[in-house]
């Protein structure tokens, strides 16, 4: 029996790579023999890179000193893969201006800036590179990718010709956008941007009203910044003579979305553009059994979230009578009819009973294990 498992990771407790882990234990304890590969999955946020390095045959993870969301220098890990006959980059946000780093969330979001992803993506040029996917999720910036504009030459000024910080603070103060410094390089290069976010950038559904409370933004203060990302879209768009602040996606990242869209960047599916990356057609040839899963699972994984993508590619490409399985960490009871019509192995919950959270998180290893080999014994009862 071949057996895929290509998960999502399950944010706060495993690694996608560590589920795969977990599950193949589980699985060994009834089928030992079992032809099982591993492709752990993503959908652009964090653990996209983990992903692509975990399953690519010949990536290779690289390191580069940049400012985080704080100014502060970090070392951000990427990884350089082999894109047809192109070397190309894999750059996860996350590494730079994280949520779930602490010292980006030390200070104010209204001081954060995505500098350090626009120096990133310049040390990459700098090196040949032109080919670039950006995995945008789990930011804690909210500056509609000035900073990362400032980075490729863009100048922001305010009174009296001062440049101002490209932060939601400084662009507060912003009178005039100058593009006349922006690396003549980046019109050369293909961006390719992960997520499966489709916001505006501005307005009721826009990054700062959708997305700015988990980062700090106070609900008093979602107007004020909102406004101000509107203006500055506005002189930006001016100077450059382009639109994309309600571009779907343009509120990704807390506006990273839509300044890499000005540069010409396009949207993929995280989930599939991370198979793809991965080889997870090529390895589910032949294929008997997909496993896969995440965090939660309820009707929004039908969107195109990455079980789906595993177990629509799964079915193109392993053997007729594959059977795909979700295996999550909890299950949308509600959701389960609509769940079940696309994995046709069933849709499983890893907590077997009654219990707390944090105790799900701590023994998630464990329970993923003990399930894997219940289905196990299902499969070959």
């Amino acid at each position: 029996m071949k057996i895929i498992l290509a998960p999502d990771s399950f944010k706060g407790s495993l690694s996608s790579e560590a589920v795969c882990a977990a599950v193949e234990t589980g699985l060994r304890r009834v089928l030992p023999d079992a032809d099982i590969v591993h492709r752990p999955m993503a959908d652009g946020g964090e653990g996209t890179l983990d992903a692509v390095l975990a399953a690519s045959s010949g990536a290779r993870r690289k390191q580069a000193l940049v400012k985080n969301a704080a100014g502060q220098s970090v070392e951000a890990s990427y990884a350089l893969v082999q894109h047809g006959i192109y070397e190309a980059a894999v750059i996860e946000v996350a590494q730079v201006v994280g949520i779930t780093d602490t010292a980006n969330m030390a200070i104010a979001v209204a001081s954060r800036s995505s500098i350090g992803v626009g120096e990133l993506m310049r040390l990459l040029v700098d090196e040949g590179i032109r080919h670039f996917f950006v995995g945008l999720g789990g930011t804690s910036t909210n500056d509609g990718g000035a900073g990362l504009l400032k980075a490729l030459g863009v100048t922001f000024t305010g009174t009296f010709r001062r440049d101002v910080e490209p932060t939601p603070e400084g662009l507060a103060k912003l009178i005039s956008v100058d593009v006349t410094g922006l690396d003549p390089r980046i019109k050369d290069c293909e961006i390719t941007l992960l997520s499966d976010v489709d916001n505006p950038l501005c307005g009721a559904m826009g990054a700062t009203a959708i997305f700015g409370p988990q980062k700090g933004v106070a609900v008093n203060d979602v107007k004020r910044i909102d406004d101000v990302l509107a203006r500055y879209a506005e002189r930006l768009e001016a100077a450059l003579q382009k639109r994309a602040a309600t571009l779907p996606g343009a509120g990704a990242a807390g506006g990273l979305g839509y300044a890499l869209q000005l540069l010409g960047a396009k949207f993929e599916s995280g989930a599939m553009t991370v198979a793809r990356l991965s080889g997870l057609a090529a390895a589910c040839k032949g294929a008997d059994w997909l496993i896969t899963g995440e965090g939660r699972s309820d009707v929004q994984t039908l969107l195109g979230k990455t079980p789906f993508a595993a177990a629509k590619i799964a079915r193109e490409h392993g053997n007729q009578t594959l059977q795909a399985t979700l295996l999550s960490g909890g299950v949308d009871a509600t959701a389960l009819v609509e769940l079940n019509k696309v994995f046709n192995g069933g849709c499983f919950s890893l907590v077997p009973g009654p219990m707390a959270l944090d105790q799900a998180v701590i023994r998630a290893a464990e329970l993923l294990a003990n399930s894997a080999e219940q289905l196990a014994r299902l499969k070959t009862g």
